[in-house]
């Protein structure tokens, strides 16, 4: 890994500009010094590999004459990158600097001169005061997904010195300054292509970028950028779709995000604020689906409950349904009649679903004969968490109100049947909702990335998740 990981972050695939982000992120400064770091030794690593190439020549040394020589098999021993810095460039992006590097290598000398004296030895070199600097760009690929390059690379090397070990090393001390020139040429030019490389590296792990992220049979969730990002001096701030889809089938919902703002923050290295808009198209996308909807059966009423589902039961609150039907059991449907809504405000979310629940009697040939359909106007509290890379939740009733939409068995008092249906609600219906909540959804990530130390707030219209960063493997 290394810098390059963060810059996920900025390098999502541009949609059209204009429209308002269901999710924003922060890059802080703390974020881009621990990429400083990661990228530190990847750049070290790959300046290891310097392949420098056999060194030939002729030179004329007085009193000998013209001196035939050769630099082979020439090694990298150590390299040492002391000092270095990343910095964010308002409007632009993110600007790289190395400072007093080093690189020491090893190798083979020999030489001819006299037209028939041979010798030949080893010699260490040492090079100081090397600087590095280059800027990274971003683009998106032909799949949609990021791609970074080094761009404006610039290397100095400042001064090298050689130790000359076995032969006649005298006559490279007559004129090693040319060789110095020579090996110091040829250490530059390699020095910018494999920092490079070493950023090029970065794209077959930006390829693993959840761009469009699958949550279950149901729905998939995207995390495309509606606008490029905005570089500040303390900050780097992008703008993703965070919207939920139907898989197969991108319907877009009949409402539009609203914009928001993240207030500024330095103590995490990454903020995540997910809008209202992000959890109602999610809400949109599941009641699209029909997945918003739950036959209740006796089974799943606990044993230990009072109350079952069947007609003598029920028969107590509406004695018409124990008249009619004697003896049998019965079903609930509970079913939202429109997409359900969700409020973020301080410290609080809730969702308002509206829903119908229509009980039958099942006859003894299994058929089912509707009894009557409620409207239901329900409010849940949600407690939101992050677990692992996903974010996940709970959720408490709060109040349900019923009134009569239809009856099959004449008229009688709604409010009986408050009780009973609320105990559905909480020992039934909610627990289920809430094993589904409980693994999750997808956040935006790349590769092994796990977010430590992570605190979520409500705030209004949105959620703001602070994390720090790590990526192991």
């Amino acid at each position: 890994m290394s810098l390059c990981c963060w810059l996920i972050l900025v390098a999502f695939v541009p949609m059209t500009s204009g429209t308002n982000p269901g999710v924003k992120v922060k890059l802080t400064e703390k974020g881009l010094e621990y990429g400083r770091q990661l990228g530190m030794a990847s750049i070290q690593k790959k300046l290891k590999t310097i392949k420098v190439p056999d060194i030939s020549g002729t030179q004329k040394v007085s009193p000998i004459g013209k001196v035939e020589y050769k630099l082979s098999n020439m090694q990298i021993v150590n390299v040492g990158l002391p000092k270095s810095a990343v910095a964010l460039v308002p409007g632009t992006g993110v600007r790289l600097s190395i400072g007093n590097a080093y690189i020491s290598l090893h190798g083979n000398w020999r030489v001819k001169y006299l037209r028939i004296i041979k010798d030949s030895g080893s010699f260490d070199l040492n090079v100081n005061g090397l600087t590095i600097s280059t800027s990274i760009a971003i683009k998106s690929d032909e799949t949609g997904r990021p791609a970074v390059s080094s761009v404006n690379c610039a290397a100095t090397v400042g001064s090298a010195s050689i130790k000359f070990h076995g032969g006649a090393s005298w006559l490279y001390n007559l004129f090693k300054s040319f060789i110095d020139k020579a090996l110091r040429n040829a250490l530059q030019k390699q020095i910018c292509p494999l920092v490079a490389d070493a950023v090029s590296d970065m794209n077959p792990h930006l390829k693993t970028l959840n761009v469009v992220a699958q949550v279950d049979k149901y729905a998939e969730i995207e995390y495309s950028m509606v606008s490029s990002p905005t570089v500040s001096k303390t900050s780097i701030d992008l703008g993703l779709k965070g919207e939920f889809y139907n898989i197969g089938k991108h319907q877009e919902p009949p409402f539009s995000p609203v914009a928001f703002s993240l207030p500024p923050q330095i103590n995490n290295m990454l903020y995540i604020g997910m809008s209202a808009f992000c959890a109602d198209t999610a809400a949109f996308v599941y009641n699209t689906a029909g997945a918003l909807s739950l036959y209740i059966t006796d089974d799943m009423i606990p044993q230990s409950s009072p109350i079952r589902l069947n007609t003598r039961t029920f028969g107590t609150f509406i004695p018409q349904i124990a008249k009619r039907f004697p003896g049998l059991m019965m079903k609930l449907l509970v079913k939202t009649v429109k997409t359900p809504i969700i409020t973020f405000e301080p410290n609080n979310a809730t969702v308002q679903a509206t829903a119908t629940v229509t009980a039958y009697a099942i006859q003894p040939n299994t058929t089912l004969t509707p009894l009557f359909v409620l409207n239901s106007d329900a409010s849940v509290s949600a407690k939101l968490f992050v677990s692992g890379m996903r974010l996940a939740g709970a959720v408490t009733l709060n109040k349900m109100d019923l009134t009569l939409n239809t009856t099959y068995v004449g008229e009688f008092q709604v409010r009986s049947l408050d009780n009973v249906l609320q105990m559905v609600l909480k020992v039934v219906v909610i627990p289920r909702l809430n094993v589904q909540l409980s693994k999750g959804y997808p956040l935006p990530t790349i590769g092994k990335m796990k977010l430590v130390n992570t605190q979520l707030q409500v705030l209004k219209d949105y959620m703001l998740i602070g994390t720090d960063v790590q990526f192991t493997g």
